[in-house]
């Protein structure tokens, strides 16, 4: 079949990549794409957000599956418009991805539902929100309630950082519109883990654990970013958390969302703590995440192309996910700089040499000038690399990065660590 992947960031790269090498798949096609996903499929210019023209080019290619990976075409409602069109589409609808493009709505259908989660109040007052934060005290969690890239949310350590934070997203200068409601919640203590779930109507299919690691620093310190790695299994997700997760969060959101009209299709991540009164969920997404997607598709054996399309057309309770042995880990090489700013247009070398040492690059954040890869985004790669532990898949990534000819990049030394202390 032909597949239509909408985006062009590493998530995207890895659903090609994957896709490629999946039997059912003859061709790729991906809009806009990057100078690594155009080694996969065929890359088409049309931005993320250009709902009507990404629809014309599903119907000129008569595609037999879209695939949406980021969550703004998801939020603007691109899959209901397929879906009008007859096509088969992996993602959910306008009303369904309001779970990741409204926190506010988000957490009120959670407490509906009964899922565990934060207790919160969602305000639009600075005076009210800034009475929360003085009652509730400090360490806090001050959150835009629109999309901000995964960049939305501060845990503040204090008062002063809490009330600074919250000013800055509802006067609009942190996060624009996305920033006109903020949630504040409790800070919840704990271990966190990515929970993703094939959802296809009444029937939902856990997928492998996996962890990311959200702050930019080593020891999970500095500012929350998209993510700066991530590898999978987690271990701290036992089998028994893992149908806690299931049962307690994942099955009464898709319920909850069901009755209100609003029937799921396609990925929901649970962020989820691990406290020590069991999981509480932190944020729902609705699509795979960045960068989890890279270690999961690089783990998964089952032919991608089948699995999504059988999840598009309501034949999810067909399936059986088979995962590969061992473990995958992925490590995000950013700009220096990022998430504030940083300079583009910097020359990229050596990733030949990083693939050659064992390792898959996804790139993100590319562009390509004067035939030269160069960066283009905050995140620009994505090194990932399976092996039988998460520490031999650790070492083997950093050794590979060695290689890397780009001296205005900037990763974290320690992805995985909390699993390979648990491995040691």
């Amino acid at each position: 079949m032909k597949v239509l992947v909408v985006g062009g960031g590493g998530r995207e790269h890895a659903l090609c990549w994957k896709l490629k090498r999946s039997p059912s798949v003859g061709e790729v096609i991906c809009a806009p794409g990057n100078p690594g996903i155009a080694r996969e499929a065929r890359c088409i210019a049309i931005a993320v957000e250009d709902i009507d023209a990404l629809v014309k080019l599903a119907i000129n290619e008569s595609v037999d599956l879209v695939v949406i990976g980021p969550e703004v075409p998801l939020v603007a409602g691109l899959a209901d418009k397929l879906r009008a069109e007859n096509i088969a589409v992996f993602g959910p609808g306008k009303a369904a991805a309001r779970l990741e493009g409204s926190k506010s709505f988000s957490k009120r259908l959670m407490h509906e539902a009964g899922v565990p989660t934060a207790r919160f109040e969602v305000h639009v007052n600075p005076d009210e929100a800034l009475e929360t934060i003085r009652s509730w005290g400090a360490p806090i969690v001050i959150k835009a309630s629109g999309l901000a890239a995964g960049k939305g949310v501060v845990v503040a350590q204090t008062e002063k950082e809490a009330i600074d934070a919250m000013r800055d997203m509802l006067s609009g200068n942190a996060f624009g519109e996305a920033g006109s409601q903020v949630i504040i919640e409790e800070c919840l203590i704990g271990e966190e883990a990515s929970c993703l779930f094939l959802v296809s109507g009444d029937t939902i299919l856990p997928l492998a654990s996996s962890q990311d690691h959200k702050a930019l620093l080593d020891g999970d310190l500095g500012p929350n970013t998209g993510g700066m790695g991530a590898y999978s299994p987690a271990p701290c997700v036992t089998p028994a958390v893992a149908d806690e997760v299931l049962e307690t969060i994942a099955r009464p959101i898709v319920a909850a969302l069901k009755k209100k009209g609003a029937e799921f299709i396609g990925i929901l991540y649970a962020g989820v703590m691990l406290t020590e009164d069991g999981p509480k969920t932190l944020e729902f997404n609705v699509r795979f995440g960045d960068p989890e997607c890279q270690p999961l598709m690089s783990r998964l054996k089952s032919d991608l192309g089948e699995v999504l399309l059988a999840a598009a057309e309501k034949r999810l309770d067909q399936i059986t996910l088979e995962w590969q042995e061992g473990a995958a880990l992925c490590v995000v090489v950013a700009s220096e700089g990022y998430p504030g700013s940083f300079d583009k247009g910097q020359i990229i070398g050596g990733l030949d040499a990083v693939e050659a040492a064992g390792t898959t690059v996804f790139h993100a954040g590319t562009a390509e000038k004067d035939g030269h890869i160069v960066n283009s985004g905050g995140r620009a790669l994505g090194i990932t690399t399976v092996a039988p532990t998460v520490r031999e898949a650790q070492q083997k990534v950093y050794a590979a990065l060695e290689k890397l000819e780009w001296p205005g990049s900037f990763y974290r030394r320690d992805i995985g660590y909390r699993a390979v202390a648990r491995e040691e």
